[in-house]
């Protein structure tokens, strides 16, 4: 759920009326896309080498580009499931509002899921003024349930000026815009670490079967293959939308993503099978699938970069924000943090995005200010520099970017233009997608503890979408 895999069309359905209605592409165009995405290596990568201006053309690295008002007296509350150095970063983009406005803002740590966190708050009668929410679910539950407000003329023309056609629509309901896309992620990366490579004279892979073989050989070196963060249920969604994307196609995700197609249909048995030739190796599991579901996100990455050249595992999937992460330990990306491209199942790799949006809760002067601020590529370059952040403001300098992976994955994007996928579970109703505990989220679990029940898997999958779904 924090969560661009060759980026491909987001599509419109009447389960998701975020979602902007695309013409297909072909399989041969989407290739074209992931090509560009892949064609600088992501392995030869190092902190602070000089970046061009190439990215959006546009905004300076320093310096105002949007005006904001004085709000003195001001005070604002802000809320988002951020921790760590995701929530201290951002932060940092705050105290640069409150500098310029005078406004005064207070940063709310809240839990997942967010509508519920936020549904507390509402009933209370002490709402937020402004949520960062993760899915496009929560942004249309958040209008559906009238607690989000929409924006105003100045942050409006401010997504306008900086934002491509997709990723305003996909912050609109009904036509209306609600959310401002700050954030965005690329989920199809695999880390490793160089070290455990570099003894067992393992290669990046371009495909799932060296994929494969690349962890049989990393496991045969003595180090276990794989880190996976099971205990965050939307870290296991992620391994399947990369899977299910790559083998069975973009105009497939689309259908499993609106629920147009069953979750017993055979594509994903066919996933779920591929899944399981890791999954279902228990030795590939560093603890095992026991000790993978009580794994953390943030732990999947840091034993992985940790202990020497016995690391607890040589590889962990997850998207670019691990760099964030990876800071915590004392491993330097691009040197002993490498990563490559999450290895194709089918016919071309997969890209998949997400991201969080800001949505006004409390309209006033001071929140729709805040709103133009993080429309604004003067708020995302701050967070830019700071290192494990992506921005889909096509007017960010790519040289705000720390590093050559970040700058190569944010051109990317960048690049793509309104031709990306958003993550599945993301467009799902919350009690589906986005929930702790519940629907795929637990099913995926159920699924890494025992990855032999494919058609049991399959069964509880399409129960709960049902439900969720209201068909």
């Amino acid at each position: 759920m924090r969560r661009t895999s060759r980026i491909i069309r987001i599509r419109k359905s009447p389960e998701h009326p975020t979602t902007p209605s695309r013409t297909r592409r072909s399989t041969r165009a989407a290739a074209a896309v992931a090509a560009g995405v892949l064609a600088v290596s992501l392995t030869a990568c190092g902190g602070g080498d000089d970046g061009d201006d190439e990215q959006g053309g546009g905004a300076e690295e320093t310096g105002t580009t949007v005006t904001l008002p004085q709000l003195d007296g001001a005070s604002l509350e802000v809320a988002a499931v951020w921790t760590g150095a995701e929530q201290a970063n951002f932060k940092k983009v705050l105290a640069e509002f409150e500098k310029r406005t005078g406004a005064e803002v207070t940063f709310v740590p809240a839990q997942d899921p967010i509508i519920n966190f936020l549904g507390s708050k509402i009933a209370g009668g002490a709402p937020p003024d402004v949520a960062m929410l993760p899915q496009p679910g929560a942004v249309k539950q958040a209008v559906e349930k009238k607690w989000a407000k929409p924006l105003g003329a100045e942050a409006k023309a401010e997504l306008a000026k900086n934002y491509s056609q997709g990723w305003q629509d996909i912050g609109a309901v009904d036509g209306e815009q609600y959310g401002v896309y700050y954030k965005a992620a690329n989920k199809s990366l695999i880390w490793y670490n160089a070290q455990v490579f570099e003894n067992a004279g393992a290669d990046e892979p371009k495909t799932w079967d060296e994929l494969l073989t690349t962890a049989q050989t990393v496991y045969d070196s003595g180090v276990t293959p794989f880190s996976v963060g099971g205990a965050d249920g939307w870290t296991l969604t992620d391994w399947f939308e990369n899977v299910y994307l790559s083998q069975a196609g973009p105009e497939k995700y689309d259908q499993l993503a609106a629920h147009e197609i069953k979750w017993t249909d055979p594509s994903v048995k066919d996933a779920l099978t591929t899944l399981a030739e890791i999954w279902g190796k228990k030795d590939y599991l560093a603890g095992g699938p026991s000790g993978a579901l009580q794994t953390e996100f943030p732990a999947s990455v840091t034993q992985t970069f940790t202990g020497g050249d016995q690391p607890k595992a040589g590889m962990v999937y997850e998207g670019d924000f691990v760099q964030v992460n990876i800071a915590e330990t004392d491993a330097e990306i691009g040197t002993d943090a490498k990563v490559f491209p999450f290895p194709s199942v089918g016919d071309t790799p997969p890209v998949v995005s997400g991201g969080d949006a800001a949505v006004i809760l409390k309209d006033s002067e001071a929140a729709q200010a805040l709103a133009t601020f993080l429309a604004s590529p003067d708020a995302a370059s701050i967070q830019a520099k700071l290192g494990g952040y992506l921005s889909p403001n096509k007017n960010v300098p790519n040289s705000a970017y720390p590093n050559e992976v970040q700058r190569t994955t944010a051109k990317a994007l960048i690049d793509a233009g309104d031709d990306f996928r958003f993550d599945m579970s993301d467009q799902a109703p919350q009690a589906f997608g986005g929930t702790p505990g519940k629907g795929e989220w637990k099913a995926l679990q159920d699924f890494l503890k025992d990855p032999s029940d494919i058609a049991g898997t399959q069964r509880q999958l399409e129960a709960d979408a049902a439900a969720a779904y209201g068909n």
